[in-house]
């Protein structure tokens, strides 16, 4: 079956850190652009941050540059997401994407069933 788990979310403070991973099952993870979006309460889907085949580009929103990396292994069919100097803001479902950045929005879009970060005092 071809399918996104993501996991590692959780309850965090501001100024915190979380490390989300997204495990790839039944398609060859290495040959895909991945990607990050997110979905905050009562909004629509957020590009967060992209990586390509190869890991060899990364690219990330304004609104987290500096503060999130992206990171692939292809060898554990792992994508990662280190989310640093957390804000309240922040608070969403996280979901991965098998698309590149101008597709991660896309309805057609293979996602997994997310996993919510919140960032809260």
């Amino acid at each position: 079956e071809v399918q996104l788990v993501e996991s590692g979310g959780g309850l965090v403070q501001p100024g915190g850190s979380l490390r989300l991973s997204c495990v790839a099952s039944g398609f060859t993870f290495a040959d895909y652009d991945m990607s990050w979006v997110r979905q905050a309460p009562g909004k629509g889907l957020e590009w967060v941050s992209s990586i390509s085949s190869g890991g060899g580009a990364t690219s990330f929103a304004d609104s987290v540059k500096g503060r999130f990396t992206i990171s692939r292994d292809d060898a554990k069919n792992t994508l990662i997401l280190q989310l640093n100097s957390l804000k309240t803001e922040d608070s969403a479902m996280y979901y991965c994407a098998r698309a590149p950045a101008y597709r991660s929005l896309y309805n057609a879009v293979l996602r997994g069933r997310g996993t919510q970060v919140t960032v809260s005092s």
